[in-house]
């Protein structure tokens, strides 16, 4: 018997792997930057621009 089942699907490398890592951290403190600068932006404003008449 075999002691690994053949995986299904494609299998990535230990170098495929480590490159979708970074580049999941990478997308992960784009978007992070991103919401802080929003909120930083809105915080300049004022929050009162939030509030307006329908």
């Amino acid at each position: 018997m075999a002691d690994k089942p053949e995986p299904d699907g494609i299998v990535l490398t230990e170098a495929q792997q480590k490159s979708r890592r970074q580049r999941s951290i990478a997308i992960a403190l784009a978007l992070g930057v991103l919401v802080l600068l929003f909120f930083a932006v809105t915080m300049v404003k004022g929050p009162a621009v939030l509030v307006r008449p329908m």
